[in-house]
């Protein structure tokens, strides 16, 4: 049994009555076991002085392409379907077993050292498990799966699939690898988007699914030309396209959710559908500014994530949530999406979205051990007196205020040194196979 102690923190649980408290907490294996004032260092193998310290939940991201990290930098100032054409999917179709490794490695570092503890990630359509060893060996916890593609214009030779070859190999995928690496790896069906996937296709990811107890993950309505192309070719809107044939389920989750009408909103709600808002890479691409606080006005679940690092250009949770609350005070004034909404999206809402609210999100008794600690003495965040905490963090702390971060019990940075990646390592390794990646295009 580990045992490890955080002591003198001021505490974010992020819990239902959204607590702030001066105290301990101790955690044992990979749960919280208390949280309290005064608990005994003699309980634990490893003790933290916190003093000074923030601990907070560690950031949910909900949509993340870990395979694309390597092409940070060599997509930009593109609108989504030419920076897909043009760029990502050449890309895309130019990896291999290591590159992918690296890549991921690459992004999940960039992670943790700002606060993320778990990820959704869409990978590609080939060597999705040398991720799932990075993801494994990291200590981050994904939910992940292979792209699934087998129609469109325009996509490599490399990256188009036979629909039964598409299903078969993540179903494999699924069986090998969900749950594995001490539960902190699930295993999601991802059709990249309706344009990029048959019927038959998205209709067997519906049925496996069910089967399989797991979620789906796809884009839907990040751009006004993508759904131009999906009324082109199946006659109606996305969302109305995707409940027509039975994908609009509560384990659906719908990456951007840009361009919805008032009908697609109806449906979301009533089949219990998730949505992921990623401010940066919409932003970046042109594609649009999501209509967030209506989404949570009618109850459904919003979570936040970074995209891909060659839309955004990088994987910052601190960077998200200002632009998630500063792009809705543009159109409805300064009041709205205020600092603790924003957190609890970054926190309890990605939980939410990912259906695993009952384990992480918030710092509470029983729940895994997901945490991150921020060193708020510096000049960019004080005064601290009379502090309104989630605005510090929020609108006033960055990355680098992320000391130390646990996933699961298991220290993986803490004072600021890596624990599970050799970043000098992983830079060089990923400057590496992406000059071999380039060579292959």
């Amino acid at each position: 049994m580990a045992a490890t102690l955080i002591r003198n923190a001021m505490i974010i649980t992020m819990n239902d009555k959204e607590e702030i408290v001066a105290g301990d907490v101790l955690v044992i294996n990979e749960h919280i076991v208390e949280i309290g004032s005064g608990i005994s260092p003699e309980r634990a193998d490893i003790v933290i002085d916190a003093g000074g310290k923030v601990l907070l939940p560690g950031f949910i991201q909900t949509h993340i392409h870990l395979c694309q990290t390597l092409f940070r930098g060599r997509a930009d100032d593109l609108e989504l379907i030419d920076w897909l054409k043009q760029r990502i999917w050449p890309l895309e179709a130019a990896h291999n077993e290591d590159s992918i490794y690296y890549s991921a490695l690459l992004g999940i570092g960039e992670l943790i050292r700002s606060g993320t503890t778990t990820l959704l990630d869409m990978e590609t359509v080939h060597h999705t498990e040398s991720a799932f060893q990075a993801i494994a060996e990291s200590g981050i916890r994904a939910i992940s799966g292979k792209v699934m593609m087998d129609h469109g214009a325009e996509v490599p030779l490399a990256l188009q699939e036979r629909t039964s070859d598409s299903l078969t190999e993540s179903v494999r995928l699924l069986e090998k690898w969900h749950g594995a690496a001490e539960g902190r790896i699930q295993y999601a069906f991802c059709p990249r988007f309706v344009v990029s996937c048959t019927e038959e296709l998205l209709v067997g990811v519906r049925d496996l699914a069910e089967q399989y107890g797991v979620r789906i993950h796809t884009h839907a309505s990040e751009n006004t030309g993508e759904i131009a192309i999906v009324e082109a070719e199946r006659g109606m809107r996305n969302v109305v396209y995707l409940d027509h044939i039975g994908l609009a389920r509560p384990n659906l989750i719908l990456a951007h959710s840009i361009w919805l009408n008032e009908q697609e909103k109806r449906i979301i709600k009533e089949r219990g559908v998730k949505v992921t808002h990623c401010p940066g890479s919409n932003l970046k691409l042109a594609s649009g500014v999501a209509e967030v606080p209506d989404l949570l006005a009618a109850g459904i679940p919003v979570g936040i994530g970074a995209d891909g690092a060659p839309c955004n250009n990088n994987l910052d949770m601190f960077q998200e949530m200002r632009l998630t609350a500063f792009i809705q005070k543009v159109k409805h004034g300064p009041t709205v999406m205020n600092a603790r909404t924003v957190l609890r999206m970054a926190t309890m809402g990605g939980a939410q979205v990912l259906g695993m609210e009952d384990q992480i999100g918030s710092i509470e008794v029983g729940k895994l051990a997901d945490w991150q600690l921020l060193d708020l003495e510096d000049f960019h965040v004080y005064p601290s007196f009379d502090a309104d905490w989630y605005s510090r963090v929020v609108y006033a702390a960055t990355r680098g205020d992320v000391d130390t971060v646990m996933i699961n019990g298991e220290l993986v940075m803490k004072g600021r040194t890596m624990l599970t990646i050799d970043k000098p390592h992983v830079l060089r390794e990923a400057d590496r196979s992406l000059k071999k990646l380039l060579g292959r295009l």
